[in-house]
């Protein structure tokens, strides 16, 4: 287990539910799949080190939750805008989803 953090600390993350709306691989890698997340009043790239373990044609239309204050950093030349959350599963990424359809852009809490 992690260090603990304190609730302020866990509070300053922005987590919001998003629906993919394009999924494509990232060019010459084996793990990245780049996504354009609808989080409702915005529209965000996210790459995700999933490809692996998900086609990114399964992944449109899906809602998940994300990280959206995360600051900006590029992989692999593409600029990943937040970062999907996900279940580690004997190494194995497993995504996390609404049990019902929610808008874009719900805070999760």
């Amino acid at each position: 287990m992690k260090e603990s953090v304190s609730f302020e600390e866990f509070t300053r993350l922005d987590i919001r539910v998003g629906r993919v709306l394009a999924a494509e691989r990232v060019q010459g890698t084996d793990r990245l799949i780049q996504l354009l997340i609808d989080l409702g009043d915005e529209r965000r790239q996210v790459v995700a080190g999933i490809a692996p373990h998900y086609r990114p044609e399964e992944l449109v239309g899906k809602e998940m939750p994300v990280v959206v204050n995360l600051e900006p950093r590029r992989v692999r030349g593409v600029e990943s805008q937040g970062m999907i959350l996900a279940v580690d599963v004997e190494g194995r990424p497993v995504l996390l989803q609404p049990v019902e359809e929610v808008p874009p852009g719900s805070p999760v809490r």
